[in-house]
Order: structure tokens, then sequence, then C-alpha cells
């Protein structure tokens, strides 16, 4: 499926299925093609490291991306849309851990949980492409609104499971997560690989 970057500016690319298959180290939930965009700031860094965040859990707001716009890869329509889960702390060193830990517990709440504030969008041929991550009460758009590609539908946020502050994409076959077969998909006709950052217009 070809789809246009889901932003402007510059993101880091990570858990790309360039990579490895399938990228996330799961099948589950239609996620084996899966990929995560970081936002990074003009020198291609998150948030600066500190000895503080190596030790506890950090504010979402400290990174460069949290509230940037997100927007529709591809035309279709919403058929999906939530936001009214919280942006939690982000995590890294010691907190990374202890968040890696729980990850199985919220598995078993299943895909929105790990979702968590997300857009899901139909394209006309058919398959879904869900955007993950977004941040709380920041959707433009709404079930049964038709967008077109490049249209703002929310900002990056910290939302379901992640660790900082990211946007997770994923294409299906169906709305239905509990039955639906992965899509690949690439990006103006490539597919970039992990620590590759993209500068989209």
């Amino acid at each position: 499926m070809l789809l246009r970057y889901p932003f402007s500016g510059r993101w880091l690319v990570q858990n790309s299925p360039a990579n490895r298959v399938p990228s996330h180290g799961t099948d589950a939930f239609a996620s084996r093609y899966a990929v995560d965009f970081v936002p990074v700031d003009a020198a291609g860094r998150t948030a600066r490291l500190t000895v503080a965040a190596l030790i506890r859990p950090e504010a979402p707001d400290r990174f460069p991306g949290f509230g940037r716009p997100v927007l529709a890869p591809i035309e279709g329509v919403v058929v999906g849309a939530q936001e009214s889960e919280p942006d939690h702390p982000a995590y890294r060193g010691i907190p990374s851990v202890r968040y890696a830990l729980t990850q199985r517990e919220r598995a078993t709440h299943g895909w929105p949980a790990l979702a968590g504030n997300h857009v899901l969008i139909r394209t006309d041929e058919g398959p879904v492409v869900a955007l993950c991550h977004l941040q709380q009460h920041s959707l433009s758009v709404s079930v049964g609104q038709r967008v077109a590609a490049g249209e703002p539908v929310g900002r990056c946020g910290n939302s379901g499971n992640s660790t900082e502050p990211h946007l997770h994409l994923q294409a299906m076959d169906s709305l239905d997560i509990s039955t639906a077969q992965p899509v690949p998909i690439t990006f103006q006709g490539s597919l970039p690989r992990n620590r590759a950052i993209v500068t989209a217009l």
C-alpha cells in the first residue's frame, strides 16, 4: 500500500519492516508491517537525556514532537476515533525497563489499550490505516468524515503502549482487529530503515 508521510518536519524511524518482519517482534493485532516515527528537532534529537531521566519518568511535553500535527497518509473515510486516553509520562533508562515488564498486562486489555488515542481511516480500496498514540483531545476529525491525504487528523502524543511521544502506523485489511491481516506499506514508493531521519514537507 502506497502512503504519503503522515507528518511534516523531521522524524526518526524506528521498528521499520525494512529491517525485520514482524517489525515489532509480533504478528499480534495485525502489526506485522507497522512502523514507528519519533519526532526530532533540527539536530535529529528527541528530549535531552539527563541523569534524572535515567531514573524517573519524564513529562511528555519535554519532548520536541509532543503535540506536533499528524496528517492523513491517504484519502479515505474515518471509521474509528478515540481521544479520551491521557498522555502518560515518558520512560527512558530504568523506568523504561519497568514499563516494559508491564507490557503483557497492557496487551490483555486488547488493541485499544495498546493503541491509545487513535484514528482509523478506511481507504477506497478497502484496507484500514491506523494512526496511534495520539495526544489526548487533539483529534480534528470524527467517524464518518472523509479526509484527504495530508489533512490534519490529530497531534502526536504519548497515549497507549508508548515510552515517548511518537506515531505508530500500520495498515490492515479489516476494521476487526481480532481477525485483520496486516497490509505491507511504503511511503512515496520506498520504506525507510531504522534510525533514518525522514524530512517531509
